[in-house]
């Protein structure tokens, strides 16, 4: 088994760049959800999970090695971070007032403390977050650290629960098998890792929890498969739809979770090609 591809996503849930190596830090891929919007009028950091049209916008950085990045529009149009208008272009494309934030330098709590509930309703919002019907489950939320409950990620990141996500080719192959009238597209699915597994079937990333690996220099324990929430049900183009039949599949089919989450044991440096050696 070996790494097939990296990713890294310089602005929480736009789409990010596909990359031959990356660096690991203790808190995740360097340069990975560096930047995040902030919803100005409801308050807190904003995913794709509330702001869904943010899976049609994309960021690279600006310069190899630099903070900054470029952010492609819907339209094609780009806006760098440095620019003074930044805020004013993101907030008319997306018909909300928002703010383009870096993670704060000095850590402060109150950047990634949580923002006011969209409804009244608890299970409403709930299932509005993860994609859920009312006669779905929704997910066994003892896999997120628990101060996702009172933060948007865990403070120092913005990472939704853990710094990386893993999937595997089979994983891919089995969810084209299945839904052979869906687009499954690796841009739904946001992994920071692909492991090619061309001796596996089905979702063998299951089967690793508990289990700590090597990639590259670097070490990392495989933890529970991802839940997975309305964001890969999202539109992000004419060619990759909105797609509700997907979630139908992952709950009724996969225990609602696609991929494993992963947290950095030993940083070090990840390169495609590298091998995955359990440990």
């Amino acid at each position: 088994m070996r790494v097939s591809q990296l990713w890294t996503y310089p602005v929480k849930s736009m789409i990010g760049i596909n990359t031959d190596s990356v660096s690991i830090s203790p808190l995740g891929i360097m340069g990975d959800r560096h930047w995040a919007l902030r919803d100005n009028e409801r308050g807190g950091i904003r995913g794709a999970k509330k702001i869904g049209e943010l899976m049609q916008f994309s960021a690279r950085p600006a310069a190899q090695g630099s903070p900054s990045v470029i952010i492609t529009l819907p339209n094609g149009k780009e806006i760098h971070s440095d620019d003074a208008q930044v805020d004013a272009v993101l907030s008319a494309a997306l018909g909300r007032s928002v703010s383009l934030e870096s993670l704060p330098s000095d850590g402060a709590l109150e950047h990634f403390r949580r923002g006011p509930s969209d409804s009244t309703d608890v299970m409403a919002e709930l299932r509005g977050i993860f994609g859920r019907t009312e006669d779905e489950p929704l997910p066994d939320f003892s896999v997120f650290p628990p101060e996702v409950s009172e933060f948007e990620s865990p403070p120092g990141t913005h990472h939704d629960c853990w710094p990386l996500m893993v999937m595997t080719t089979s994983a891919f192959d089995a969810l084209r098998v299945a839904l052979p009238e869906s687009v499954i597209d690796i841009l739904r699915f946001r992994p920071s890792v692909v492991i090619d597994t061309p001796d596996e079937t089905g979702h063998p990333e299951f089967s690793w929890k508990g289990r700590s690996g090597q990639l590259g220099s670097a070490v990392v324990e495989f933890l529970d498969p991802c839940p997975r929430c309305v964001m890969i049900t999202r539109r992000i183009n004419d060619s990759i739809p909105e797609d509700r039949a997907i979630m139908r599949h992952v709950v009724r089919e996969l225990n609602q979770a696609v991929g494993v989450y992963a947290r950095i044991i030993t940083p070090g440096k990840v390169s495609v090609g590298d091998a995955l050696t359990f440990l």
